[in-house]
């Protein structure tokens, strides 16, 4: 039993003899106890030296996950950079006013869509306008995101223009903090139920007016007066084929959330 330690003894330095071993206790000289059984192993001679411990071996060092990014640790010093803030937007109007064009001109990836071929039963409910080659049209929603700067970043939900379809605009509308109302000039009354339903629900929108060929078949503020909107409601002109000018429409929707939450901040 000279091997073992009690806890409340001091531990021997390495390489030493151990605390509680015969030799520490008793003074005996160190020797090689005499084996038991038929044969006896012969003696070592006096020259040579007595075994010595091995060396200690060095601990092994701490573990560290493999680099790479699913390992990587999250940066929290001071100049880490926040993700960007995330804010749904909607794109909303008429049938055939240009909203899946809208999405499609701004968005930073291959944009969502639920598009379908128009066939003879939709003649005379959905009527795309004179001027519009268009042949499909949007059954649920777009779905497309922007990238404004390293801390705002855009989600894009167009919404369908049929009647038909506005079930879903209480659930595309839920956490959006904007709406841009596109709308064709030549086609007014199309975009009234999108303008009456925000107004009701109390969400910001821009009405921007959709330059088909450039052109708009009316002044904007005729526009204004036709859809009866007040002058706290921006009245925009821009092209849905345009990336910069979907761009400055958003920033429009975007000044009109940020006016509407720091008057609600106040009061």
């Amino acid at each position: 039993m000279d091997s073992v330690r009690s806890p409340e003894w001091p531990a021997a330095p390495l390489g030493g003899l151990a605390a509680n071993s015969a030799t520490t206790r008793y003074g005996a000289p160190v020797g090689i106890a005499p084996a038991t059984g038929r044969a006896t192993p012969p003696a070592p001679p006096p020259t040579a030296p007595l075994p010595t411990a091995p060396p200690p071996m060095a601990p092994p060092p701490p573990y560290r996950p493999p680099a790479g990014p699913q390992h990587a640790a999250p940066d929290r010093g001071p100049g880490r950079v926040a993700p960007p803030i995330p804010v749904k937007i909607l794109i909303a109007g008429g049938f055939g006013v240009g909203k899946t064009t809208t999405v499609g001109a701004i968005s930073e990836i291959t944009p969502l869509t639920t598009e379908a071929e128009m066939t003879s039963v939709g003649i005379g409910v959905d009527d795309p306008g004179g001027r519009s080659g268009k042949t499909t049209t949007t059954v649920a929603m777009d779905f497309g995101c922007v990238t404004i700067d390293r801390s705002l970043k855009l989600y894009l939900f167009g919404t369908p223009g049929q009647a038909r379809f506005g079930f879903m605009w209480d659930d595309l509308a839920r956490g959006a903090l904007g709406a841009l109302v596109v709308v064709d000039s030549t086609r007014l009354d199309d975009c009234y139920p999108a303008i009456d339903f925000f107004e009701r629900a109390g969400l910001p929108f821009v009405v921007g007016v959709n330059a088909f060929d450039g052109q708009l078949a009316l002044d904007l503020a005729s526009v204004r007066w036709a859809l009866a909107i007040g002058d706290q409601v921006p009245l925009i002109r821009f092209d849905a084929r345009d990336r910069l000018s979907v761009r400055d429409a958003l920033l429009v929707v975007l000044d009109r959330a940020l006016d509407r939450a720091t008057r609600e901040g106040r009061d």
